[in-house]
């Protein structure tokens, strides 16, 4: 099978080196930049460069751009797809990105499905990716609903080749809801607790919740601009809720209520027992 891979930063360079370290398969992969593909050709992660000459090999293909771009390199390359392949976007939005793609999947003649894979670090690029990145992550499908048994049982055991432990299948909406709380609402609130003025005199003061807190906060500020924007109305809506959650225990503290403050606490503790 020949899987091409468009974007090799964190993740289509960790998707490379995975399928070359764990599969037969041949890899094809583009990236904009002339280094990251260069230094993923001196490390073996891809076989050769994927162009609009040897798309058309592809059995399958990674889309690993942020959502407009995924969406524009996509509809460009449409006609060149071979019939059939599966087209799989890795954005961290989903909506977004299906209500876009799906149609053009359909006129043309591939298999488009919306996936996240749920890995990453705080920094980007090729030189931070590795070929253990998914290791008993989830990977995420939407738009599978076409799919028979078959071709779903194909594709959980090409991932589950990777490192993923399962294949977690769901609606972009429903993908979209629970991932702004899940992982867009932790990068906001890490970056907004940076700001404290209190930070900068931590040195000394902090140990591990500090560190665990603020892990990403430094952040890949224009993807997660583009990401947060795709997906506001949800975003917006679990921000609002934890500032509620939160006034309540600034005023616990401020009326120097004790029942209150134990009550909350109280509350989160069990709340997160319930979430293991």
């Amino acid at each position: 099978m020949t899987v091409g891979i468009v974007g090799l930063g964190l993740i289509g360079g960790s998707f490379a080196r995975a399928i070359k370290e764990n599969t037969d398969n041949k890899v094809l992969g583009f990236d904009i930049s002339s280094k990251a593909f260069y230094a993923a050709m001196l490390c073996d992660a891809v076989d050769g460069e994927l162009n609009e000459n040897n798309i058309s090999e592809c059995d399958i293909v990674l889309v690993s751009l942020y959502p407009e771009k995924a969406v524009e390199y996509v509809k460009n390359n449409a006609a060149r797809f071979k019939k059939g392949a599966y087209v799989i976007d890795c954005c961290g939005v989903k909506r977004y990105v299906c209500q876009r793609l799906l149609p053009v999947a359909e006129k043309n003649g591939f298999v488009f499905l919306g996936g996240h894979p749920m890995a990453g670090t705080q920094s980007w690029g090729f030189e931070y990716s590795r070929s253990s990145m998914f290791k008993n992550a989830s990977m995420i499908l939407t738009c599978f609903e076409k799919l028979n048994i078959k071709e779903l049982d194909s594709l959980k055991k090409f991932f589950l080749s990777l490192g993923f432990s399962r294949l977690q299948f769901s609606s972009p909406n429903e993908h979209d809801r629970i991932i702004a709380l899940t992982s867009q609402l932790a990068h906001i609130v890490s970056n907004a607790y940076v700001k404290s003025p209190t930070a900068r005199k931590r040195m000394g003061f902090s140990a591990g919740s500090y560190r665990d807190m603020t892990r990403v906060a430094d952040l890949n500020n224009e993807m997660w601009t583009e990401l947060f924007l795709e997906n506001s109305d949800y975003l917006a809506e679990e921000i609002d809720t934890l500032a509620e959650n939160l006034k309540k225990y600034s005023e616990a503290l401020k009326n120097n209520d004790r029942d209150a403050l134990n009550s909350l606490l109280l509350e989160g503790k069990q709340s997160k027992r319930e979430d293991r």
